[in-house]
């Protein structure tokens, strides 16, 4: 139906895979990093979680205490989940803080070794 109202002109970025008319550069397969696949599949499930536990909240007066049973039990087990990916690094995407902390303490103690030395330049030397 486009095909016999729409409009015949041929541009080159009619063509091309995003088509808003803008001509691309560049490539457009990049990589990413395996990190973002995994964050967005912890994403979509986590989303998943809070739909069911909202409708659970919705629910609660209907499912009454077995109801707030089961949900608590949901409730710890994602506890469990989310820190076992916590622990593992799932969901670290920069450096890791520990290495952060360990260089900022090194370059801390490197520039107060640099200030000592400097301190005793200065001082005056006792006359002997």
């Amino acid at each position: 139906m486009s095909y016999v109202l729409g409009q015949r002109h041929k541009d080159r970025a009619t063509g091309e895979a995003y088509e808003s008319g803008i001509v691309s550069t560049g490539s457009a397969r990049l990589r990413f990093p395996s990190q973002f696949y995994l964050i967005a599949m912890l994403f979509v499930i986590f989303d998943i979680e809070t739909v069911l536990i909202i409708s659970w909240a919705i629910a609660y007066q209907e499912v009454g205490w077995v109801g707030f049973a089961g949900v608590s039990v949901f409730i710890l087990i994602l506890l469990a989940v989310l820190i076992y990916e916590w622990r593992n690094g799932a969901l670290d995407f920069g450096p890791d803080g520990r290495k952060i902390l360990r260089a900022y303490k090194k370059r801390k103690k490197e520039s107060q070794a640099h200030n000592d030395a400097f301190t005793q330049l200065q001082q005056p030397q006792a006359m002997t």
